[in-house]
């Protein structure tokens, strides 16, 4: 199946989405058929902060426009950000959209976890990745969402992170661990590898954006069918 990229949003993230993806597709033996388009992480940001969800779904319907007229079957995301405006999109989508939200529930139930920490944008750690998880507890360092999503925006937006960065990443998850009892500390950022990648933090990370790839790879290689998909996300 070829799948549908919104990119962009930011740019480190979307390379790693591609990376990743056609890493699993080659696994599995398959060719990856994939297109993707670029957005604007500063409108993203904007509409974001705003909870404009009805301009930023109709900015990105015209890019799933462009990616259906390019072969897309299916569309995705690469920014769990960018999720906030997820039914407005989907209401007007030309495609099927893959949620790399709603899978998380699930995955996180197989691996037996029950209550997990979040990083990510001011949103999604204040909305508890928007109330999506049911069979999942969510905790968040409330009294510090501005800092870490100001934190995480900077760093989405350049494509980098610094090692003072990183480390007041590590130490926010290190105290979810220690002080709200997760038992994992979710990358519900997509941009969070840039911090994470290559460390050992001293406890249990899951990136979710692994567990969007594993979706997207499976369907790319047709191994599941789009509502086997859909039904999952």
């Amino acid at each position: 199946m070829h799948i549908g990229l919104i990119g962009g949003i930011g740019v480190a993230a979307s390379l790693v989405y591609y990376q990743r993806l056609a890493a699993a597709v080659e696994a599995r033996g398959a060719t990856l058929r994939m297109t993707l388009s670029h957005g604007d992480i500063q409108t993203l940001i904007k509409n974001n902060l705003a909870d404009a969800r009805t301009p930023q779904a109709e900015i990105f319907a015209q890019q799933v426009t462009e990616l259906k007229a390019a072969g897309a079957e299916v569309a995705a995301l690469t920014s769990l950000g960018a999720h906030y405006c997820f039914d407005e999109l989907a209401a007007i989508s030309p495609l099927p959209l893959i949620s790399a939200v709603t899978p998380l529930d699930s995955y996180f139930a197989s691996r037996g976890v029950q209550r997990v920490g979040l990083l990510g944008t001011r949103v999604v750690m204040r909305t508890r990745l928007y109330g999506q998880l049911s069979q999942t507890e969510t905790v968040a360092l409330d009294d510090e969402i501005e800092t870490i999503g100001q934190t995480y925006q900077e760093v989405a937006v350049a494509g980098r992170c610094s090692e003072a960065q990183r480390q007041m990443f590590i130490d926010a998850g290190r105290r979810m661990v220690e002080d709200l009892g997760a038992e994992a500390i979710v990358l519900a950022g997509t941009d969070l590898n840039l911090a994470f990648d290559g460390q050992n933090p001293g406890f249990e990370v899951i990136d979710a954006l692994d567990v969007h790839v594993e979706l997207l790879a499976q369907l790319a290689a047709d191994e599941i069918g789009l509502d086997e998909a859909c039904g999952r996300a």
